[in-house]
């Protein structure tokens, strides 16, 4: 049996889920490698765990909004001799307005990084953990992927799509050794908010889990080979049963308005 510690991507490793999912993995005795824009901060993320945990930690710094790049992320860690055993996609970002009225680059990139890079990258790890017969991919979706969400409207679909997509390979994936598990939070405090120009949005009167807190559930999860964890009671009531249960149009027009702006 090999002693190896165990390798994990984190993608949107530099703040928020993904830095704490990172956090906890190297406590629990675990390598690492990190991938964000913001590369300050995931050398300080390095330098933590090192000094912490005595985690090794490669620091890549990558925008995933451009077309091509998991491919080349993951290129880079093959290339470094690594061998990944768990897939973490966490970077994702939303914004807030009418979809006609924001700019289509906005909503591309937003594909680009929520869909297409998890997608890829996905795509890209399978393989060899298929082949060994062991790995765990863990995709940051949202209770939003449940919903549609008028003026959110690309970031609510693109979390359904995660979701979705997740309890699709896990299902095909049965007996390779291999599980896919979809992270399902409500409102974690982070920095999305801001990131998202939701500053004054209705949703924000509603309290916010913290991101150790979603990150512990979540990597538990994973390593349970769950297929989907709804982080917090009050979201696995809103989804198994106010989801399910109350006319899709009234959930649309709800979730309209908790997104919309305080006057």
């Amino acid at each position: 049996m090999s002693d190896r510690r165990p390798l994990a991507l984190v993608t949107g490793a530099s703040s928020g889920i993904g830095l704490e999912l990172a956090r906890l993995h190297a406590a629990r005795g675990g390598d690492l490698v990190v991938a964000a824009r913001r590369i300050d901060r995931l050398e300080a993320l390095r330098d933590e765990v090192a000094d912490a945990h005595g985690a090794a930690c490669e620091v890549i710094g990558i925008d995933l909004a451009e077309p091509g790049a998991p491919t080349r992320l993951y290129d880079m860690i093959r290339e470094r001799g690594l061998e990944l055993d768990y897939l973490i996609n966490n970077a994702g970002f939303g914004g807030v307005g009418r979809y006609h009225e924001r700019d289509w680059a906005a909503h591309l990139s937003m594909i680009q990084v929520n869909i297409v890079a998890l997608a890829e990258l996905t795509r890209a790890a399978l393989p060899s953990m298929v082949e060994r017969g062991r790995g765990r991919v863990l995709n940051v979706a949202s209770v939003a992927g449940y919903v549609p969400g008028p003026l959110q409207a690309v970031y609510y679909a693109s979390k359904s799509f995660v979701v979705s997509f997740s309890e699709a390979l896990d299902e095909e994936l049965k007996a390779t050794g291999v599980t896919v598990t979809a992270l399902c939070p409500g409102l974690t405090d982070t920095e999305f908010f801001d990131a998202a120009n939701m500053g004054r949005a209705e949703a924000l009167k509603f309290p916010r889990a913290s991101a150790a807190s979603v990150a512990r559930v979540g990597y538990d999860g994973m390593l349970k080979g769950r297929r989907v964890v709804i982080s917090g009671f009050q979201n696995w009531l809103l989804v198994h049963l106010a989801l399910r249960f109350l006319p899709r149009r009234l959930m649309t027009r709800l979730s309209f308005e908790v997104m919309r702006k305080r006057e």
